[in-house]
């Protein structure tokens, strides 16, 4: 029982002594965080007085700031105004100017342009009237030879036709012709040469230039030949043609009324012509000095019927002619060898022109493509021109320290003048008092030199084109 006592009593005072040391322990710390909360509480009032503070010192500033910006608003706002009634006064300035300045501009262009059309237009009419008129004769020339060569191709079968019928004539009046030939071989053989003179009247060649009668020639011996006729041929080359009259033996074949008698005149005919052929080898036209012959001679049998009798008794006798350099030719293959010479001739004359057209036509075009690179040329010039104008009026006029303005504030600064700029020029300067531009009278060089730059090279440009327009004339 005392134990048990005891041990309450112990357990009792445990109990008191821990309740008094957790009642210290909790006062204490009450002390502490009552002085902790008065610490911090000291130190927010702190705080709170400092924020209240500047608190006070932004709505100061926030007050300043306001009227600042007020202040400002304002002076932005007359600044605005101002310089938007400048910026208006500039735009009509420079509306002015630019309507001014293409007005003069173009009172300058219409008038250069004005002398440049009427000096292109002098140089065109004396460069084209010529050319022309030289268009005009080629273009006839050439209708000219194509219409006569067109009436002369459609007239050749007709015409070939009648001589075919003249030649049959003629051959029935040598027959008839026969009595009064016989015997007289000279009277033959001018009567032959009547007949080639009358089928070289009919060829179409033209005498004196394309054939020639009677021409004298003289050998490497000094021997005197003269042939019946000359023909001239292009590029200087001739063939001669030598009548030879073979009427008696044709004649008295004709007359034959037997067999043998026929035989015996064919041989006898056939003989006349081998024998003319052999006289007219030996003479050699195509060799003599100062003829340029082909390398045959034609041997003419004025007789068709002849002819043709010679042809039908030996069909060797052309190829046997033809080893000694000779042609056996009668009236109607004469006359076509003459129509082919002279449509060689025609065709000749054709290419010449044809030439000369073109010779001219690529001159003319060599006039025009120099023509049209002078244009060009003008009419870079003339680019060039009013670019240097423009360059120049933008000098005069316009930028700061333009030559109008200086001008004019020389004579506000008092320079002696007895003239005053036009209203316009000052307005195209925006010339303004001599206070308003304090400090750039003769602040800029660079603008001056430039003027003097341009003037001078707008002058070397007009010294160049007067230049060219007088080697224009003298071309």
């Amino acid at each position: 029982m005392s134990d048990w006592l005891w041990q309450s009593v112990l357990v009792l005072s445990g109990f008191c002594v821990g309740a008094l040391l957790v009642s210290c322990v909790a006062g204490y710390i009450v002390q502490a965080m009552r002085r902790q909360w008065h610490l911090t509480q000291a130190k927010m009032q702190q705080q709170n007085d400092e924020l209240v503070r500047l608190l006070e010192q932004s709505k100061d500033h926030i007050h300043y700031l306001e009227k600042e910006s007020l202040t400002l608003e304002q002076q932005f706002a007359a600044a605005q105004t101002v310089w938007q009634e400048k910026e208006s006064f500039y735009r009509e300035q420079k509306r002015q100017n630019e309507t001014e300045f293409k007005q003069l501009a173009h009172e300058i262009m219409m008038q250069q342009g004005q002398h440049l059309a009427k000096e292109n237009e002098r140089q065109l009419g004396s460069l084209l009237q010529p050319l022309g008129s030289q268009i005009q004769k080629f273009q006839e020339s050439v209708d000219k030879s194509y219409q006569e060569e067109a009436r002369e191709r459609f007239s050749l079968v007709k015409e070939i036709k009648s001589l075919q019928q003249l030649n049959q004539k003629i051959s029935d009046d040598a027959v008839s012709l026969t009595s009064a030939l016989k015997g007289q071989n000279k009277l033959q053989g001018g009567w032959g040469e009547v007949i080639l003179e009358r089928i070289l009247e009919k060829s179409g060649l033209e005498k004196g230039r394309e054939y020639e009668i009677q021409v004298s020639l003289q050998s490497e011996a000094g021997r005197r030949l003269q042939p019946d006729v000359v023909i001239y041929l292009p590029e200087g080359k001739q063939i001669v043609v030598d009548s030879k009259m073979v009427l008696v033996s044709y004649l008295a074949y004709m007359e034959a009324e037997t067999e043998e008698e026929r035989n015996r005149a064919l041989k006898q005919h056939m003989d006349a012509v081998r024998r003319h052929m052999k006289e007219l080898s030996a003479k050699a036209y195509h060799e003599l000095p100062g003829i340029t012959s082909l390398d045959f001679v034609l041997l003419f049998i004025p007789i068709e019927a002849a002819f043709g009798l010679a042809l039908q008794g030996d069909n060797g006798l052309f190829s046997e002619a033809f080893e000694h350099n000779i042609i056996i030719v009668g009236p109607s293959n004469l006359l076509a060898t003459l129509r082919t010479i002279q449509n060689i001739w025609r065709n000749e004359k054709q290419s010449q022109n044809a030439i000369e057209i073109a010779r001219q036509a690529g001159a003319m075009y060599d006039k025009f493509v120099g023509f049209v690179q002078d244009m060009d040329d003008i009419g870079g010039k003339i680019d060039a021109l009013n670019r240097s104008h423009d360059s120049a009026l933008k000098k005069l006029t316009l930028g700061r320290g333009n030559l109008l303005a200086r001008a004019e504030k020389l004579k506000q600064m008092g320079a002696k003048t007895t003239k005053s700029l036009p209203e316009g020029h000052l307005n195209k300067g925006g010339v303004l008092s001599v206070e308003e531009h304090d400090g750039d009278v003769y602040g800029d060089e660079e603008g001056l030199s430039s003027i003097e730059g341009g003037a001078t090279e707008q002058a070397e440009y007009h010294n160049s084109l007067t230049d060219e327009s007088e080697v224009e004339r003298d071309k």
